[in-house]
């Protein structure tokens, strides 16, 4: 009878084993272990009043006073935003999980059906396997990594976000990566790319190039969700990771 460790059963979900192994410079294969349980987190509780929070500087810009906000306000501030069409058809927003002070922030295109009804990103399949991605460079989700989404609204029907949608919502995530100073990013998917690098190009053309935003790392790859639809571009994808692993101990 074989027996499948835990390593071999994160690297057979990526259908990628025995490819997806980091080496140590002597050879020796890193081990990794399986990725924990999804499990969702309670919904985010609004502290401040988001009323409060616009009320006390009519001066301001939106974008000068979402670039001054802390972690409380923030959320208050996502969670009753009504400035674009997509908060009125879905359930709730999805501002984002993980360690706020992450050295690894990983940004989506938008939250989906499973998302949108728990209330953090990457909660369904494609988050399995974003969690496997994570679990294969030993890394897992909340451990000095956080994970967020360009728009904090579910799409209809998960299209793509549209161009205003993407501006009304691209300052709380902006916001974010100020209040994390992550030391690299990870755009996963095009819209996430572009939406991040304020131009248009096609994923094929931004891929395996460290680009930058704002003077942080940013490395390009394939949505989970895509990698479910097209499981042969896996290894093109893990290049992208070891990519970023590389840039990250060049970084120390």
């Amino acid at each position: 009878m074989c027996i499948v460790n835990r390593e071999e059963a994160v690297l057979r979900e990526l259908n990628l084993y025995p490819q997806w192994r980091l080496r140590e410079s002597n050879g020796k294969a890193i081990g990794h272990p399986a990725a924990p349980p999804l499990v969702a987190s309670a919904p985010v509780q609004m502290s401040v009043p988001a009323e409060t929070i616009t009320d006390a500087a009519p001066d301001k810009s939106r974008e000068q006073l979402i670039s001054e906000l802390h972690w409380p306000e923030l959320k208050a501030m996502v969670r009753a935003c009504t400035v674009c069409k997509l908060r009125a058809g879905c359930t709730q927003t999805v501002f984002g999980v993980g360690d706020e002070k992450a050295d690894w922030l990983f940004v989506g295109e938008g939250p989906g059906a499973d998302e949108d009804a728990l209330g953090e990103p990457f909660v369904g399949q494609a988050g399995k396997l974003l969690d496997n991605m994570l679990a294969a460079i030993k890394l897992k989700r909340g451990n000095n990594v956080y994970i967020a989404n360009i728009v904090k609204c579910r799409p209809p029907g998960n299209r793509t976000p549209e161009a205003d949608e993407i501006a009304a919502c691209l300052p709380y995530l902006q916001r974010q990566i100020g209040l994390i100073q992550p030391r690299i990013i990870v755009a996963l998917g095009k819209t996430a790319a572009t939406s991040l690098l304020g131009r248009e190009a096609t994923l094929g053309s931004l891929r395996g190039t460290l680009h930058d935003y704002h003077g942080v790392p940013l490395l390009i790859t394939y949505h989970p969700a895509y990698l479910l639809r097209s499981p042969m571009e896996k290894s093109k994808a893990w290049q992208d990771l070891r990519l970023a692993v590389e840039t990250m101990k060049g970084l120390s």
